[in-house]
């Protein structure tokens, strides 16, 4: 049986973001199934690596 996982980190910025940081959050899909939750961290949008 093969299962399909994968893990994303992304900022979630609020529609009345000017600036400051953001919330990190993790998205979670098992078999096309996601989870959302926050990772209780936060960082600076212009320091924020997609890549990394």
């Amino acid at each position: 049986m093969k299962t399909n996982f994968s893990m994303l980190f992304y900022l979630k910025k609020q529609k009345n973001y000017t600036s400051g940081t953001t919330p990190i959050y993790l998205r979670i899909t098992v078999d096309g199934q996601h989870a959302e939750l926050t990772a209780n961290w936060e960082c600076e949008p212009e320091k924020w690596n997609s890549h990394a």
